[in-house]
Order: C-alpha cells, then sequence, then structure tokens
C-alpha cells in the first residue's frame, strides 16, 4: 500500500464533511467524476471502504470515521508546518498570541511588561477572535500560543492553568432581575444569552471527553433565537435595551462600569477557567517564556484582584 497524499485527504475531507459528492466537487473547484475516482483509488489503497453509496445518501463507515479524524489532524498538521516555515523565514520574528478581547483577567499589560524581560522575548503580535477560535489558530499554525477559557480539545496541546475568575450576571439596570443581589440561573428563565442561547441553561463540557472524536467543537448549539456575531460595545447596548443578558468574567466587569447595566452574581454560574495552550511539539524559547511571565504574574496579582472586582461591580 502506498502513501496517502495531502491532495488525496483533501478530496476525502471535502467529502465526508459534505456528505454529497456534488457539493464537495464544487467546494473543491473540480468535477464530480474525477473525484468520485479519486475516493474510488483511496478505498483500493487502503483496502477498506470508507463512504457507503447509495441513490440517496453518502454516509461514513467505521473506517472512513476514523480517516476523517486523522485527516483533519493531518491537514492542519501539513497547513500548520507552511505557515510556520513561512514566519519562521521572516527577517522579524514574533510571537503570536491568540486570545478573546478581554478575557485575560485584566493582566495582559502586565504580563506584556514581565515577557519583555525575557531573553528569549520576541515582539508579539494579537490575534483576536470569538469564543471557540484559538483552540483551531493554534492547530493550523496561525497562533504559536493561545490564551483561550477552559475547557477545550487540549488533545496535542501543551496546557498551563493560569487564573480562575468569577462570572457576573450583566443585565440592564431597570430589570427586575437588578433588584437582587443574588440569583440563580433558575431565576435567568426566558432571558438569552448574546449568542442566543437560553441564559437559564448556560453550560459548558467539563473535560476534552465531552468533545466528539473528530476532534472539532459542535458547530452548533441549541438556541433561542439566531447566533449573532457581536462585538462588545453591541453587547453592552442590547443589555441595556434589556434584549439580552450576558455573563462577563468579573475582570471585564470591573473595567466596563455601565450607569444602565447592573453586575450581578450567579450562584450556580459556572466561573471561568482561564489558560494557555502552545502546540505540544513546539520547542520555542520564546513560548516558554510568555507562560513562565504569565503564569508569575497571574499567580502574584490575580486573586487579589478578582476578590476587589466582584466587590466594587456590584454594589
Amino acid at each position: 500500500m502506498s502513501d496517502l497524499e495531502v491532495r488525496q485527504l483533501r478530496y476525502f475531507v471535502a467529502v465526508a464533511e459534505e456528505l454529497h459528492f456534488g457539493r464537495a466537487a464544487e467546494r473543491l473547484g473540480m468535477a464530480q467524476p474525477p473525484l468520485s475516482r479519486a475516493i474510488r483509488e483511496m478505498e483500493r489503497q487502503l483496502g477498506v471502504t470508507l463512504l457507503e453509496r447509495t441513490t440517496r445518501r453518502v454516509t461514513l463507515t467505521p473506517a472512513g470515521e476514523t480517516l476523517l479524524r486523522d485527516a483533519r489532524t493531518a491537514l492542519d498538521a501539513v497547513t500548520a508546518a507552511a505557515r510556520r516555515a513561512r514566519r519562521a523565514g521572516q527577517s522579524e520574528p514574533s510571537l503570536r498570541l491568540a486570545l478573546k478581547a478581554d478575557y485575560d483577567g485584566g493582566l495582559l499589560p502586565q504580563i506584556f511588561a514581565a515577557y519583555q524581560n525575557e531573553a528569549a522575548a520576541l515582539p508579539v503580535e494579537l490575534l483576536l477572535g470569538g469564543r471557540d477560535e484559538q483552540e483551531p489558530a493554534l492547530r493550523d499554525g496561525r497562533a504559536d500560543i493561545a490564551m483561550l477559557p477552559q475547557p477545550f480539545d487540549d488533545r496535542g496541546l501543551d496546557v498551563e492553568p493560569l487564573l480562575t475568575e468569577p462570572r457576573l450576571l450583566a443585565v440592564a439596570a431597570t430589570d427586575p432581575l437588578a433588584a437582587h443581589t443574588s440569583l440563580h440561573l433558575a431565576d435567568l428563565a426566558g432571558r438569552v444569552l448574546p449568542d442566543g442561547r437560553p441564559a437559564d441553561q448556560e453550560a459548558r463540557p467539563t473535560s476534552a471527553a465531552d468533545f466528539p472524536d473528530t476532534g472539532r467543537r459542535p458547530t452548533t448549539q441549541p438556541s433561542a433565537a439566531p447566533s449573532r456575531s457581536l462585538d462588545l460595545a453591541q453587547i453592552f447596548s442590547l443589555i441595556e435595551l434589556g434584549s439580552i443578558v450576558w455573563f462577563p468574567p468579573a475582570s471585564v466587569a470591573r473595567r466596563h462600569p455601565r450607569p444602565g447595566i447592573a453586575y450581578r452574581t450567579v450562584g450556580d454560574l459556572p466561573p471561568l477557567h482561564l489558560a494557555l495552550a502552545w502546540p505540544q511539539e513546539s520547542r520555542s524559547p520564546a513560548v516558554a517564556a510568555f507562560v513562565r511571565a504569565a503564569s508569575a504574574i497571574a499567580a502574584a496579582t490575580y486573586p487579589k484582584q478578582a476578590t476587589a472586582a466582584i466587590e466594587n461591580v456590584t454594589q
């Protein structure tokens, strides 16, 4: 059996994700007949059936499901290798940090200052994204290290827990909920979060084992309204209008006081666990230096800051 080529893996992933040869061919920018022949050749090389085909549908076999998982990992690795090689060849190397804006416990300026004192420090480029975008950026080589909320799929990644801070309820100051100093998730029935999920059903997976074997997070979640991509200003405006509620980390609430928004504690709301993550194969002195600096700053300053944040924003 000869080794599979990257081109073949790309063909297979497209068909396996679309479960339709016509759509996969369109996605790949090629005709359907050569794509069908390429998949049959893969099956001949491997000696297994990857896809069950009928006149009505295409489904993955157990062998196909296994190949899909590993093919995605392999393609990510190839893409990451090319990106990292190009960046390593640049005349001015840098460290690319992926994170969600404001999800740094309020410590990023101090971390940067401490990092610049490290001998291996490089200029830092920020790769800002929405929730759940940091882990893919590590896998495809766009980022060298990420600061992201746990849990996430940590397979193939090294992880350093950084800090834990409470999350609060952000609600319109005119909302009856604002009259309470402390609430429970059940009190939020009928309210929705910025992405449309019911606020009283806030829950996240508790470990990497909760993620599917495909190596990808679920792309859809039950919601009470269509998901929207909103920036911080839009979120605050919708909260003030009473359209949504939100669960910001205490450090975000402390940095963004607004007269039209009340911040309240929710007794059974899980806290935010923030961590650093980077590829296990990384041997970058700059990454190691960033982890040292960030861990030292968080350990030295965060507990006191978190306590003050809660007291300041919920009174």
